[in-house]
């Protein structure tokens, strides 16, 4: 592992580049109107040209980083090969939520920044880039507590706020097809909703992750379902690197295997091991009360 002092020098190299991409990648959301490409990425979605084109972006960004050995995308079949020197893998989805454009709705890039192979044990950073008004950039590191958020002000970006969770939210976020859901998560989310907790959920899971770390707390959830029972997540490009924020936020991430009536297993997300690049997995983000709450 890289002293303190490297890891930090390794970081802002990779933070830069991230900072870099952003624009021309805004750019390209604000001359695309959603068109799909006569293609599909490496798990069957059919892709947009915003999808390909910020991939490639992404790809051309990180290219010369000497300290990068490896990248792979939600777009790609394999991890792409870089430096054989490199002591970094970097996993990003380019685009997330880019179904949500044609609907002129907030979407986001996700990345996990991994010292050596593609696990989670390995994380040393998480980013995600959200595309919305304006452009912001959240960041967390092992150097640190807490995650920085970054607004860029037409020039720069300038550090915004650090945010850190409460014990407790006040929102809810929930995906998947409500047919579909197991009757134990139904029955959890209703009880949720009785108690108080307000719906926001956009379809995208930056803005709606980014919205829970704002207003200080609260639960996403993406879970099993009969149509999908490993979820719809990717671990790699998702699930990991906002596992991995929402844990330096000071809340927690887990993964819950459910049968149609019970809970069968819950697990750190940090703890999953990946068979393949492409893995998914049911994953629920949130304060430690809320995370308590739907681990039962």
């Amino acid at each position: 592992m890289r002293t303190n002092a490297e890891l930090m020098r390794d970081l802002e190299l990779i933070f830069a580049r991230i900072q870099s991409a952003s624009l021309p990648i805004y750019e390209t959301l604000k001359q695309s109107l959603g068109e799909y490409a006569q293609s599909t990425n490496a798990t069957g979605d059919t892709q947009l040209k915003a999808d390909i084109q910020a991939d490639t972006i992404l790809q051309n960004t990180f290219k010369d980083l000497r300290i990068v050995h490896q990248v792979c995308s939600e777009e790609q079949e394999q991890a792409i090969k870089l430096h054989d020197k490199g002591i970094y893998s970097i996993a990003y989805d380019p685009l997330d939520g880019s179904s949500l454009m044609g609907a002129n709705l907030s979407v986001g890039s996700i990345f996990g920044i991994y010292h050596g192979d593609f696990l989670p044990q390995n994380l040393v950073a998480s980013a995600y880039i959200l595309y919305g008004m304006v452009v912001g950039i959240g960041f967390a590191s092992i150097l640190k507590e807490g995650v920085d958020y970054f607004v860029y002000n037409g020039k720069t970006f300038d550090l915004q706020k650090c945010f850190k969770l409460s014990h407790k939210g006040k929102l809810n976020a929930t995906g998947g097809t409500q047919k579909n859901w197991s009757l134990s998560h139904k029955a959890k989310i209703e009880s949720l909703f009785n108690a108080g907790y307000r719906l926001r959920y956009s379809g995208g899971m930056v803005p709606d992750l980014h919205h829970i770390l704002v207003k200080g707390g609260g639960i996403f959830s993406y879970p099993s379902t009969s149509d999908a029972p490993q979820g719809k997540l990717r671990m790699l490009f998702e699930v990991f690197p906002f596992a991995f924020i929402f844990e330096r936020a000071g809340g927690g991430a887990v993964c819950i295997s459910e049968n149609a009536h019970n809970i069968t297993e819950v697990k750190r997300l940090l703890e999953l091991t990946p068979k393949h690049l492409h893995d998914t997995t049911p994953c629920f983000f949130g304060s430690l009360e809320e995370i308590e709450f739907v681990s039962k």
